[in-house]
C-alpha cells in the first residue's frame, strides 16, 4: 500500500571526481602579482586551427558554436577512456602568482595547471566562467595549463581561456577594451519589467560581464546577453543599453540604445496562488467545500494527472478527465470561488512527460486538460529517474510548456522538484538551464523543500534551499532580487516526512510568513488529506502523523498572499 506516492527520497549522489591538488615548487622570497595580461596565444581560438594547443587522443576541434563570445570556440569529444585534454604550455617568470581563468560549459569541465591547481564545474546548457590562481616555483620558467572534461560525460567546449601574468619576456597590463555589443533589443515586458538580449562582444583576454544601463546609471551586472531588468513601474518609458567588461576592468563602448514603455499596471492581480495538494485517489479524500468554507483556502493543486497510455492524459491513470470524482470536486471549489490547476507526473506512475512520444505530442496531452477545464495553470511535478533525471524528458516537457503557454495567452506555468537544503541539485540546475535555454517562459519555479535526509531545522533549510534557488535564478535570467523571488514557490509537507522530519504547524506559519515578506509567487504543502491530527500515526495518507488541529495547515496556507 503506498502512502505518500509523490515523496520519497530523491537525491542523486554525484561522486566528486578528482582534481589536481599537487603545489608548484615553493618559492623562497614572497611571490609577485602577475599583471593582467593575457600570455596565451589562440586564447579564444579565433585563428580557427588549435595551434599551440595540443589535445589528447585528437578529439580537440575548433567550432562555430556553441561560443561565448566571438566566431570560434574549442570542443572537446570526451570518449569513455580519453578525457579530450587540451594544453599549451607557456613561458612565465619564477616565483609569480598568475590567474588562469576560462568559460567552459559541458558536463564535468576542468581548467588547471600540470602538477598545480586546477578547478572544475559542471554547466552543460551555458557558459560558466572558472578561474584559479597558481604561483610558479622559485626556479620555473614554463607551465602548462589545460581545460578537459570527464569520461564518457559527453563533448565539452571551452572559450576565452586567459593566463594573466607578465609572461617570460614581461609585457604591460591589459589595456584593450571590448568590442561594444550589437543589436540590443527588447524580448518581452510586463508592468515592472523588460526583458533584453544582445550580440555578443569579443576581447582579447575575453569578456567577464555585461553592464545593463537604464538612462546612465548601471542597473544589472550579468555573464550572458540576455537580461531581465526588474522592478520598473507601469507605463513608464526607459531607455537601455548595453557595455561590455573584461577581466582588467576595461569597458567597451555602449550598444544601440532601445527605448519600451512598460505595460499598465495589473491593479494588484499579479500571480500568487496558495494551492494545497488535494488527491482524490488516496488517502480519504475531504469533502472539499468543508474544508473551503473552515479554512478561507480557495485554490487546490489537484493529484496527479497521468497517462492512460497512448499519451492520453487521466486522472491517476485510471478515473476519466472528465466526468468523474474529480470534475465533480473542481465544479464545487469554483462554485465556492475558487479554482484549480492540475498537477502533472508526481514520484510514481506511468507519466505523460516520460511515455509522450516527444514534446508537440506532450502539448497534446496537456492541451486536452486545458480545454476540458478552462484551466488558468498547470503545474509539472518533476521527479525521479524517469523525467527529473532524464535529459531528454526534462527538454521535451519544457518544449511542450512553452508550446502551450504560446497557444493559451494568460495560462501560467509551474514546475515542482526536489531540492537539497542548499538550493537546487545538479538536475535542477540544469531543468533551470534548459529553461532558459530554449525560452521556456516558466512562471513559477517551485521546490520541495523536505526529504533532506533527517534535515532536522525544516524552517532553517527551508529558506536556504529557497535562497539558493532564489540565486540559481538570478544567475541564469540576470533578475533581480525582487523578479527572482516572483518567480519562486515553496511546496512542502505538512507533519511528519517519508524521513521523519517534522514541520510543525509553528514552523509551517515561519515558512509562510517568510514567503509573504519576501513576497514568492507560490506556496502548496502535501497534502490537504493529511491536514488531521494523529499523533504518533508516522507517515500515512490521511492524517500528518502529528498532533494538531483538523485542516490547521490549510488554514495557515490560506494566509500567504505574497
Amino acid at each position: 500500500m503506498r502512502t505518500t506516492p509523490r515523496r520519497r527520497p530523491w537525491r542523486r549522489v554525484l561522486a566528486l571526481l578528482g582534481s589536481a591538488a599537487l603545489a608548484l615548487a615553493g618559492a623562497i622570497a614572497l611571490p609577485g602579482t602577475a599583471e593582467a595580461a593575457n600570455i596565451l596565444t589562440n586564447p579564444g581560438l579565433e585563428s580557427g586551427s588549435l595551434s599551440p594547443w595540443s589535445c589528447t587522443g585528437s578529439l580537440g576541434q575548433v567550432v562555430s558554436s556553441p561560443v561565448h563570445s566571438g566566431s570560434k570556440a574549442l570542443a572537446g569529444a570526451v570518449s569513455s577512456s580519453d578525457i579530450a585534454q587540451c594544453g599549451q604550455t607557456v613561458p612565465v617568470q619564477p616565483n609569480t602568482t598568475y590567474t588562469l581563468s576560462g568559460w567552459v560549459r559541458g558536463s564535468y569541465v576542468y581548467l588547471g595547471v600540470d602538477g598545480g591547481a586546477s578547478t572544475w564545474t559542471s554547466s552543460p546548457s551555458a557558459y560558466s566562467r572558472l578561474s584559479v590562481a597558481f604561483t610558479t616555483g622559485a626556479a620555473q620558467t614554463s607551465a602548462t595549463v589545460y581545460v578537459h572534461g570527464w569520461y564518457a560525460q559527453g563533448t565539452y567546449y571551452a572559450d576565452d581561456i586567459g593566463l594573466d601574468g607578465p609572461g617570460g619576456g614581461g609585457g604591460g597590463p591589459d589595456t584593450q577594451a571590448p568590442s561594444a555589443p550589437t543589436g540590443l533589443t527588447s524580448t518581452g515586458k510586463t508592468s515592472s519589467s523588460v526583458s533584453l538580449t544582445w550580440g555578443a562582444s569579443s576581447d582579447n583576454t575575453g569578456v567577464t560581464a555585461y553592464d545593463v544601463y537604464s538612462g546612465s546609471s548601471r542597473v544589472l551586472s550579468v555573464s550572458g546577453t540576455s537580461a531581465t531588468v526588474g522592478g520598473l513601474s507601469p507605463s513608464t518609458g526607459y531607455t537601455f543599453s548595453v557595455r561590455a567588461r573584461d577581466a582588467a576592468g576595461n569597458v567597451s563602448g555602449a550598444s544601440n540604445s532601445v527605448s519600451v514603455t512598460t505595460n499598465a499596471g495589473s491593479g494588484g492581480t499579479a500571480f500568487k496562488q496558495a494551492a494545497p495538494y488535494l488527491y482524490e485517489g488516496w488517502g480519504d479524500p475531504p469533502n472539499v467545500s468543508t474544508v473551503m468554507s473552515a479554512t478561507g483556502v480557495k485554490w487546490f493543486t489537484m493529484a496527479f494527472m497521468l497517462d492512460g497510455g497512448g499519451c492520453n492524459p487521466m486522472w491517476d491513470s485510471t478515473r476519466p478527465l472528465t466526468g468523474g470524482v474529480d470534475q465533480s470536486v473542481i465544479n464545487q471549489v469554483r462554485s465556492a470561488g475558487g479554482d484549480i490547476v492540475p498537477s502533472f507526473g508526481g514520484w510514481q506512475g506511468s507519466k505523460l512527460g516520460a511515455n509522450c512520444s516527444s514534446a508537440s505530442a506532450l502539448a497534446g496531452a496537456l492541451q486536452k486538460v486545458i480545454d476540458a477545464y478552462g484551466l488558468k495553470a498547470i503545474d509539472m511535478d518533476i521527479e525521479n529517474t524517469d523525467e527529473f533525471e532524464n535529459e531528454a524528458v526534462q527538454a521535451r516537457i519544457l518544449t511542450a510548456l512553452k508550446t502551450v503557454k504560446a497557444n493559451n495567452p494568460g495560462l501560467r506555468t509551474i514546475v515542482t522538484f526536489g531540492t537539497s537544503t542548499t538550493g537546487p541539485s545538479y538536475y535542477g540546475n540544469r531543468l533551470i538551464e534548459q529553461a532558459k535555454s530554449i525560452g521556456a517562459d516558466i512562471d513559477v519555479f517551485t521546490v520541495m523543500p523536505f526529504d533532506f535526509g533527517g534535515g532536522s531545522d525544516m524552517y532553517g533549510n527551508t529558506v536556504n534551499a529557497t535562497e539558493g534557488l532564489k540565486a540559481k535564478l538570478k544567475s541564469t535570467f540576470g533578475w533581480d532580487d525582487a523578479t527572482a523571488y516572483a518567480h519562486i514557490g515553496i511546496s512542502g509537507m505538512n507533519g511528519l516526512s517519508d524521513q521523519q522530519e517534522n514541520t510543525t504547524p509553528a514552523i509551517w506559519t515561519q515558512i509562510r510568513d517568510w514567503a509573504n515578506s519576501h513576497h514568492i509567487a507560490r506556496l502548496a504543502y502535501w497534502a490537504v488529506n493529511r491536514d488531521r491530527s494523529c499523533p504518533g500515526g508516522g507517515v500515512v495518507s490521511n492524517c500528518s502523523g502529528i498532533s494538531q488541529s483538523t485542516w490547521q495547515f490549510t488554514s495557515i496556507t490560506a494566509g500567504f498572499t505574497g
